[in-house]
């Protein structure tokens, strides 16, 4: 629920900010900005871009302003406080990944910000190129093919083993969100004692909440909470973090154990290695990463293959052909994933009508020229994937579930990005692909279901979650 400041606090406020707004405009009347609107003093037309989320059509905001002012594919807008230039569709995609510190760098809401503190998503230059290619030596496809698939397939295992056999119905996202978090803790950190990674989980749902959002930090509102949360959180990563040092110290822990070993052995050329709250910092971002969008797209996964039988049983069949390849038991290799072809198409398609991050903003770092527009030096620039996914002149019919759009050479370029693109590419893209794959070859190959609410709604806050949590009728497979 979004909490506002008394009324007249905001009236003060309200008028402060027109003024300024005045002087400003009158500064900039001779700019030739993007057409649009900047809404309401302080709020813009943030409401209205949170509204598009919770009513599950997180396209609509982009839609309606493209529609609005002559469908130019930019307009103008005001969003959480900030001046933003919304650039539309896979042209405005390929200009900004392509420009990605040259003329815009990414740039977080202030929430975001002040939650996360100085990590990967909230550094720039040599520095962010540093701690990306530092990770990426961890969390990249050659890192995987070696480390992670057996893993994964142990602990998804036993996931399904305590969670789903036995149970005649289960609510997906909350029992996946179990799955993902527990994962991520034991691959990223070691940490497998269950009261432990419940503690974290319990902390992390709070933090989750504030965000994306209006970042009012009294007592009782979300920020609020998330930011305690967030600070909580902390504390038991540094406290596992000094407990590492010690371990290596005395030789208990080797250097390539996980990520957090890593990551405290780590430097960049210059000697200079990470301090223990930068650790904390980026490993929280991992965990959000690694836990929120994978519980999304696992979630559903699960509602579309329950909503189309026929893609459920193809599905199927190429997993059990992989299985029965297999001895008895055997685990999971990344070979084996490889093999899952069509099983990804339908991943992929899920994606695309339900994006895992729906978009992100850069800011523009001098004046630069778009579309014969200007946009200004320190504007917010905003990329949505919801509304690229959903648009009819990149995907024929573009809200029906269709998994052979990604067949052959798959869509045209900048029109599919799930995970972004350029140099900000989401680092997890390869370890989020093989936790779904994973989780989706025990689970299919376990259990057929029935959704308990065929037409269940889903709300994006941010990320797309159904009303319900999708209860699921389990039907064990007869051996």
């Amino acid at each position: 629920m979004i909490q506002f400041l008394p009324i007249p606090h905001l009236i003060i406020i309200s008028y402060v900010v027109w003024i300024l707004y005045r002087i400003l405009k009158h500064k900039t009347n001779k700019v030739n900005l993007p057409p649009g609107s900047f809404g309401w003093p302080i709020l813009g037309e943030s409401l209205s871009l949170l509204r598009a989320g919770l009513d599950g059509v997180p396209e609509r905001f982009d839609q309606e302003r493209v529609e609005k002012h002559g469908s130019s594919q930019v307009f103008k807008t005001s969003l959480f406080g900030n001046r933003v230039a919304v650039l539309c569709g896979p042209a405005g995609n390929k200009f900004l990944f392509g420009n990605e510190n040259k003329l815009v760098a990414v740039w977080w809401p202030y929430s975001l910000r002040k939650l996360f503190g100085k990590c990967l998503v909230t550094s720039h230059g040599e520095e962010a190129k540093w701690m990306r290619k530092m990770m990426l030596s961890y969390l990249g496809p050659d890192a995987f093919a070696t480390r992670y698939a057996a893993t994964m397939d142990v602990v998804t295992r036993r996931h399904i083993q305590v969670h789903w056999r036995g149970k005649e119905e289960v609510k997906v996202h909350q029992t996946v969100k179990l799955y993902a978090f527990e994962l991520a803790c034991r691959l990223f950190m070691s940490l497998e004692e269950p009261n432990h990674i419940a503690k974290l989980s319990s902390l992390f749902n709070i933090f989750l909440q504030g965000i994306i959002g209006i970042p009012i930090d009294f007592p009782g509102t979300r920020f609020h909470s998330s930011k305690k949360a967030a600070s909580a959180i902390r504390t038991e990563l540094l406290t596992i973090i000094k407990e590492r040092r010690v371990e290596m110290e005395e030789g208990k822990a080797s250097s390539s154990q996980d990520l957090l070993s890593h990551l405290l052995t780590s430097s960049d050329e210059n000697g200079r290695y990470l301090t223990e709250m930068e650790i904390a910092n980026n490993i929280l971002i991992l965990l959000f990463a690694g836990y929120d969008t994978s519980t999304v797209t696992i979630t559903l996964l699960i509602k579309r293959l329950g909503e189309h039988p026929h893609v459920y049983d193809k599905v199927l069949k190429e997993q059990l052909e992989i299985s029965k390849a297999k001895e008895v038991g055997e685990l999971l290799k990344w070979e084996d994933l490889q093999k899952m072809k069509y099983s990804w198409n339908v991943i992929s398609e899920v994606m695309r009508l339900n994006p895992p991050t729906i978009g992100a903003f850069r800011e523009a770092l001098v004046d630069f020229e778009y579309a014969g527009y200007t946009i200004p030096k320190g504007w917010k620039v905003y990329w949505s994937a919801a509304g690229t996914h959903k648009d009819k002149a990149n995907f024929e019919d573009p809200t029906r579930f269709d998994p052979s759009r990604f067949e052959g050479s798959g869509p045209a370029p900048f029109t599919f990005v799930p995970f972004g693109g350029g140099p900000r590419m989401c680092l997890g893209k390869e370890f989020s692909r093989l936790e779904v794959l994973t989780f989706l070859h025990n689970i299919i190959t376990n259990f057929k279901w029935d959704l308990s609410i065929p037409d269940e709604k889903i709300k994006y806050i941010p990320m797309a979650i159904p009303e319900k949590g999708l209860p699921v009728l389990l039907h064990p497979h007869q051996v």
